[in-house]
């Protein structure tokens, strides 16, 4: 396997890809960006790229929905990670916080050290970087425009010429990091019964009613939505697609009915795997909507159609 991920080394994204069985011992190269790993992916440089997709701080990482929702029909999710996230600042040795007038690193982590910031580095300026990892290695460079970075604690155990001036520096100290292993037209995993299935649905009609549509299709077949966002497609303004997680597998009925009612609904719909939970919880489903109640009713169904079907049925029940 070849495996791509969010770089530089040191990032929480190679973080969440060594703890992949057989990821230590292959080849594995970082990307610039979550477009950039996705693209490898897609062309064949890679077989498998690991990219964050939520923060339990922050929510959606909106570059990886994106660009997973563009990335066309072929990608899938196979498994998800969780990496509980803690923070350090680090400057160039003799740089002391007094000294700091500008910080740079990942957006999203930024986020989660801005109240930490704005009490101990008050009327600091920020610069967004590409990843926590590459915003640290960036003061190794010669002016890189900026005094300090916030990044992981490998990262400064990896680079002696980085010193750490603080340490647990997030605001939230149980703040955790969802990441997403996405290869390319794989077969889902084996149901486990502790499962999530991703999709991006297109809002069909921008009309009074439609969302309700889309979610009646999950609520009627007992199905919860643990994760919901709505992003902008790029085409005009106001129109939205809807990038989803729900308990349940592909392989489940009342996944697969629920699946036929939005391609009724939305037939856009991009169906971007089924993988297990990181946290291992089992979905809880009530007897209405167990798999034998499902069997039930295709058989009860089909028994209606005694010596066989009427002429000129054509669609399958």
């Amino acid at each position: 396997m070849r495996y791509t991920y969010l770089g530089p080394s040191g990032t929480f994204t190679e973080a969440a890809l060594l703890t992949v069985p057989g990821a230590l011992d292959a080849a594995r190269v970082p990307a610039t960006s979550v477009p950039d790993a996705l693209e490898r992916l897609r062309n064949g440089e890679a077989d498998a790229a690991m990219v964050p997709i939520e923060n339990s701080v922050e929510g959606g990482v909106t570059a990886t929905l994106d660009a997973i929702a563009a990335g066309g029909a072929d990608l899938r999710i196979i498994r998800e990670v969780l990496v509980p996230i803690t923070f350090v600042l680090v400057a160039r040795p003799g740089v002391s916080l007094e000294d700091i007038r500008t910080v740079s690193t990942h957006t999203h982590a930024w986020a989660q050290v801005r109240a930490w910031a704005a009490a101990n580095l008050r009327g600091v300026d920020y610069v967004p970087g590409s990843s926590t990892a590459a915003a640290a290695l960036g003061l190794l460079h010669e002016n890189p425009g900026y005094q300090a970075a916030v990044c992981s604690p490998t990262v400064a155990q990896q680079h002696p010429d980085l010193e750490v001036l603080a340490h647990n520096i997030g605001d939230n100290k149980n703040a955790v990091t969802r990441f997403v292993l996405v290869a390319r037209n794989k077969p889902a995993p084996a149901p486990t019964g502790a499962d999530k299935t991703t999709l991006v649905i297109p809002l069909p009609q921008d009309r009074p009613g439609a969302l309700l549509d889309l979610l009646e299709q999950f609520s009627t077949r007992g199905i919860n939505l643990s994760r919901i966002e709505s992003r902008p497609t790029g085409e005009f303004l106001g129109s939205y697609f809807f990038s989803i997680d729900i308990d349940g597998h592909l392989h489940d009925a009342r996944v697969r009915d629920a699946l036929r009612g939005i391609h009724r609904v939305s037939p856009g719909v991009q169906y971007l795997g089924s993988y297990p939970r990181a946290d291992q919880r089992v979905t809880a489903v009530d007897t209405l909507h167990s798999e034998d109640a499902f069997d039930a009713a295709r058989d009860w169904v089909e028994a209606l159609f005694v010596g066989g079907r009427p002429e000129g049925l054509k669609h399958n029940i």
